[in-house]
């Protein structure tokens, strides 16, 4: 995470001189708070990305020596299905007529929005909990586990 470290630093750099010359040029405080905020933003992603490293060390990709091989590694859980980008969908969809048609239409489109956005966060919060606190089952038993996360 290095080099995206160093990337990032100099995003932040461009834009804090950016900002410190448009708002001496310019005299005007829009455009010199919204790259001001860029900085602070791009600042945050170095610093994280700085840390990152500092905790966990160099990766594959920041060694010259490295091979591809070792940054192979097991592949996370992807979900099968999900009835939640549909419903995140049409709650956008209907916060957007909202700001056309009115106030309370647009209320329903965030309340749906909101919904759906908690449902994709929350949707396999309990997966890993569920797996390491499951009893080993007896081998010879025919009892189905009643908190299996394994898609049909």
């Amino acid at each position: 995470m290095k080099t995206e470290a160093r990337l990032f630093t100099g995003v932040a750099a461009f834009f804090a001189v950016t900002a410190a010359g448009y708002g001496w040029f310019s005299e005007e405080p829009a455009g010199t708070a919204a790259l001001t905020l860029a900085f602070l933003m791009a600042s945050l992603v170095a610093f994280f990305l700085y840390v990152q490293h500092r905790k966990r060390g160099p990766r594959a990709q920041d060694r010259g020596d490295a091979e591809v091989l070792e940054t192979a590694g097991p592949l996370d859980f992807f979900p099968p299905h999900s009835p939640w980008p549909i419903v995140a969908a049409l709650g956008a969809v209907v916060l957007a007529l909202g700001i056309v048609y009115g106030l309370w239409l647009a209320l329903i489109g965030f309340g749906v929005l909101a919904l759906a956005v908690f449902g994709l966060v929350f949707q396999y919060a309990g997966r890993d909990a569920q797996r390491s606190n499951s009893p080993e089952e007896d081998p010879g038993s025919d009892s189905v586990s009643s908190t299996s996360t394994r898609s049909p």
